[in-house]
């Protein structure tokens, strides 16, 4: 069996590539995907710390939510992309203020 600090150290890598590919990148949709990474290392957490208690199925149940939330932050992520697309032609992030008017 595979120790739970494996599992979290490999979350944890996930997690920091995520962050800095979100703070680094200014391509929306290069953006997105370091959110879902963000979101799938949560999902690698709760359930490796779900796999110590087998008889309990809340970090299932919470990761299940996550996955639910993330669907829902992909479709509008893509809908304000293609919104941003639509005015400028491009998909960079600094560009997202045009969409006051």
């Amino acid at each position: 069996m595979i120790p739970v600090e494996y599992y979290l150290v490999v979350a944890g890598v996930m997690f920091g590539i995520g962050a800095i590919g979100f703070l680094l990148r200014r391509n929306l949709l290069v953006q997105l995907m370091c959110v879902e990474l963000l979101l799938n290392s949560v999902n690698l957490t709760l359930v490796a710390f779900n796999r110590m208690r087998p008889d309990d199925h809340n970090g299932q149940m919470f990761a299940f939510f996550v996955i639910a939330v993330a669907a829902a932050e992909a479709a509008v992520g893509l809908a304000i992309g293609l919104a941003i697309y639509r005015l400028t032609r491009s998909v960079r992030s600094d560009e997202a203020d045009l969409l006051k008017n």
